[in-house]
């Protein structure tokens, strides 16, 4: 399957993250040139050391007309670069959100359309979707602004309101959106939350079960129904690319046994949580090093428990999305830190 058939250089924001190398890759492979924006130079040389048909573009969201001339030539945006809070900063971080993910998402919109480009592909989130705990979600249940408490889910409504908007006022514009749950998988070099989380786990740094549930996806999956949204899905429509509904009485035992290793059995409760978070964001201040868990994040996993049962039909029938074995995903990622020196190659400790 090739990419739409006007489609023979696409752009690529965020692209040493964890979801836009592994497009930049999955690209590559289908015979497209990339030019991937990155924030740093020598990150991105680490990144696609090997790979050929990549043009590295230095260059950051929060000035996109300083990079706007490399638009040109490009067939198709794939817009995955946001501020999502890397590693559990903790704090506020309104300004950067909004300077970023949203004003960052229009100024890269008009350039755009401004280089000549009609097809644009915005990683959106689950965080613009809401219902009921338990009960099923799929791409009509929008979450409201004024329900938006968190930060990060308040600038992802906004970005897409952008999108929206553009649409409104430019008929000769296409552009849709792909939704991913927690992003898993391989060459997850920040690392985000996910690869920030195993290496965790299986270095002993959990000191217990958190509470709430998630949706977890491989980021190669999502590469590919970004990819398949730019060559089938219709404008203005959503796709989710959510994932697997896990809590982490699921997911970490499942690590460990993947990994070798003994893991928590204990449950932590919230209140012990805030307290854990609160001293951990303390720590981030005075030492300016990520943390595990964050004050948002547990006000995150209190209000956002049981909402993560997605549902697929959509994607599944417009953009023919399947998902890999979370399993796999797991095995992938975790050989991929030993691979590259994060993790010990026979975990130390608790092995079996």
């Amino acid at each position: 399957m090739k990419i739409h058939p006007l489609a023979r250089s696409a752009f690529v924001t965020g692209a040493t993250g964890l979801l836009g190398n592994n497009l930049v890759r999955e690209l590559v492979a289908r015979g497209v040139f990339v030019k991937a924006l990155v924030r740093s130079e020598t990150k991105g040389m680490q990144q696609f050391a090997g790979v050929q048909g990549v043009q590295l573009v230095l260059g950051d969201m929060a000035d996109v007309p300083a990079f706007s001339r490399a638009l040109q030539g490009c067939d198709v945006v794939f817009h995955t670069a946001a501020f999502f809070r890397d590693n559990f900063k903790g704090g506020s971080h309104r300004s950067e959100l909004q300077r970023i993910n949203v004003d960052g998402t229009r100024q890269l919109l008009e350039q755009a359309y401004d280089a000549g480009i009609r097809r644009f592909v915005q990683t959106s989130s689950i965080a613009v979707l809401d219902g009921e705990p338990g009960a099923p979600i799929d791409e009509t249940c929008l979450r409201d602004l004024a329900d938006a408490d968190d930060d990060y889910y308040r600038s992802k409504i906004l970005a897409d309101q952008v999108v929206s908007t553009f649409l409104e006022t430019h008929p000769d514009m296409h552009a849709s959106f792909v939704l991913p749950g927690w992003m898993w998988g391989p060459a997850d070099i920040g690392p985000t939350s996910s690869g920030q989380f195993i290496n965790d786990v299986v270095l002993g740094k959990l000191p217990g079960l958190l509470p709430g549930s998630f949706s977890v996806v491989d980021a190669r999956d999502v590469a590919k129904a970004l990819i398949s949204a730019a060559e089938h899905g219709r404008r203005g429509e959503r796709y989710l690319a959510a994932g697997r509904h896990m809590t982490m009485q699921d997911l970490v035992p499942l690590v460990g046994k993947i990994a070798g290793i003994k893991t928590p059995t204990r449950n932590l409760p919230f209140l012990l949580l805030y307290v854990l978070a609160a001293s951990q964001e303390l720590y981030a201040r005075i030492s300016g090093k990520p943390i595990l868990l964050s004050l948002a994040t547990v006000r995150l996993m209190r209000k956002e428990a049981g909402r993560s049962h997605f549902i697929h039909t959509k994607s599944q029938q417009q953009l023919q999305l399947t998902f890999r074995p979370i399993e796999q995903t797991v095995v992938d990622t975790l050989e991929w830190y030993r691979g590259n020196g994060w993790l010990p190659t026979v975990p130390a400790g608790n092995a079996r």
